[in-house]
């Protein structure tokens, strides 16, 4: 496994294509918007949601075999940020996912995506709540297109190591960031 992501790694990186036509794009969270209560977590003192916004994208350089999407916190004050969604082995045909897709059972996903852990310690999308008095903290959805049509990870791999297949298997990414504060 790992000869084959770093054989995918040189190849990805020698041939990355960083089309200005892949874009990712959500009908409720505009890039540099606002997220709304929707996409808020429920718990940790925030009252939100905690529902994962429709997502939709087109413009895949060639060679796209799967995708990965990730939501992250940049701003999160743990030295490390904060994962909020995982979502890898989504196929190429694929060009969105529905509002909701994020729930533990993932009903909403296609058959073969597969939910990563989120920092909330579950496998499902996880709503922003950074602390009360934070700046508003930046919420980065990626959407990685693949060379590979699915990444080989243990059942209980850990976020660092979704990443690094993710990144070793890209030929093309995009994305957009929303805001929130509390």
């Amino acid at each position: 496994m790992w000869k084959q992501s770093i054989a995918a790694l040189v190849l990805a990186s020698s041939c990355y294509a960083s089309a200005d036509s892949f874009t990712l794009s959500s009908p409720a969270v505009s890039d540099g918007g606002t997220l709304t209560s929707a996409q808020v977590f429920s718990g940790f003192g925030c009252s939100g949601e905690n529902v994962s916004p429709a997502l939709n994208w087109s413009g895949a350089p060639e060679g796209t075999q799967s995708y990965a999407l990730t939501v992250y916190d940049p701003d999160a004050p743990t030295g490390s940020g904060w994962w909020h969604w995982q979502v890898i082995n989504i196929p190429a045909e694929v060009q969105s996912l529905p509002t909701g897709a994020g729930t533990e059972s993932g009903n909403n996903l296609p058959e073969s995506a597969q939910q990563g852990p989120s920092d909330y310690g579950v496998k499902a999308f996880g709503g922003a709540c950074p602390p009360e008095g934070d700046e508003p903290h930046r919420y980065e959805f990626t959407l990685y297109a693949l060379g590979t049509d699915t990444l080989q990870v243990p059942e209980n791999a850990s976020a660092a190591l979704i990443g690094f297949m993710i990144n070793a298997n890209k030929i093309g990414e995009a994305s957009f960031t929303a805001m929130y504060g509390r």
